[in-house]
């Protein structure tokens, strides 16, 4: 009996071991075929398939008597915010995006053990002067060596500057910011140990910033150090800031571009931030012709200004030297010819070497 009931219990779980392998074959199943039915309704471009962009040739084009060169804005400064003294970071008054004057407590190292020093050093310093007195009344009648009191003497002038050194540790576990600005970095955490030269926060000044620009070999000398320049902001349009030419590149680079960095004031009205794509306007005695392609055609920034040349079918992505710019075209140094096509609509779906076909 005890044996067709085990061949019954067998039986049982073989066929409940069936079932769910059967179970987990048919999910397996439907999982594939979700699967292959999401992937189907993907699209995938082949990319070996054209894409359809505008192209158009360099031409010679007429800059007029108003000149621009293009550049990047800098903050003027930017530095990190460091404890002179060491200890336990106790206390932080800043968070990242404040704003802060100058002389502004910025954070607070612990101060116990040198509080309790410097009343320990200004009580010895109290006791050493009145033994001074005493012994100086002694020396002067003759009580006392004179030794004796020049070595009280020389104990509180001992004491005195160690008192001084206890008073100037206290004041390093104070850090406060070196000028105004803004707090574009926090490097510790509430309860770090801090050494002497440790960053606390990254600090920014960009009420006036740097503008940078590279100018042509032939236009260097039409900047002079202090000359007042109009600057204009891509995101800002029209909007024109003041500046002045602060610094004129000794030497040119392997192009022949000089460097000239202009200061510019900032206002609340059109906050120019550090980053952001800028420009130098001049008036020019006379017009001007060179090559150009349109700005529009330019990928990445004008430090280095790269454009899809179009060869063999290809989009390959060619760099090349820019001089003047006028808003609408760039003017080409080097590094293209009037042969080449330049793509000029739908480089946002190109890569170097993507496959394409220009529009008719």
């Amino acid at each position: 009996m005890e044996t067709l009931n085990n061949k019954i219990m067998n039986k049982r779980v073989i066929i409940i071991g069936i079932g769910a392998v059967v179970v987990i074959v048919l999910g397996a199943l439907k999982l594939m075929s979700n699967k292959k039915a999401v992937e189907a309704k993907l699209y995938i471009r082949d990319a070996s398939e054209a894409i359809l962009v505008e192209a158009t040739k360099p031409t010679v084009h007429t800059f007029e008597s108003s000149l621009s060169f293009l550049g990047t804005f800098d903050a003027a400064r930017q530095n990190n915010v460091a404890s002179d003294g060491s200890g336990k970071l106790v206390k932080l008054y800043v968070e990242e995006g404040d704003v802060v004057s100058a002389g502004q407590p910025i954070a607070k190292l612990d101060d116990e053990m040198i509080l309790l020093q410097i009343q320990s050093a200004q009580l010895n310093l109290d006791n050493l002067k009145n033994d001074n007195a005493r012994y100086a009344s002694l020396k002067k009648d003759n009580v006392i060596a004179s030794a004796e009191a020049e070595k009280i003497e020389l104990a509180v002038k001992t004491t005195e500057v160690q008192l001084k050194q206890l008073q100037k540790q206290l004041r390093s576990t104070s850090i406060v910011a070196p000028y105004s600005g803004v707090v574009t970095k926090k490097m510790v955490d509430l309860g770090s140990m801090i050494g002497p030269g440790t960053p606390i926060v990254e600090l920014t000044d960009i009420s006036a910033l740097k503008l940078t620009i590279s100018v042509p070999e032939r236009d260097v000398l039409k900047f002079t150090k202090g000359q007042t320049i109009d600057a204009n902001v891509d995101v800002y349009g029209d909007a024109d800031f003041k500046g002045k030419i602060s610094q004129i590149a000794v030497q040119a680079d392997a192009s022949h571009n000089f460097k000239i960095q202009a200061t510019v004031q900032n206002n609340s009205t059109n906050r120019i931030m550090a980053g952001m794509y800028g420009s130098v306007s001049l008036s020019n005695s006379k017009s001007t012709t060179a090559l150009s392609v349109p700005r529009k055609a330019l990928i990445g920034s004008s430090k280095n200004p790269q454009v899809y040349v179009i060869r063999n079918g290809k989009a390959i992505l060619t760099s090349f030297n820019a001089g003047t710019s006028d808003g609408d075209y760039i003017e080409v140094i080097s590094g293209l010819t009037k042969a080449d096509q330049i793509v000029i609509k739908g480089q946002v779906n190109l890569q170097n070497n993507s496959n394409v076909k220009t529009t008719k």
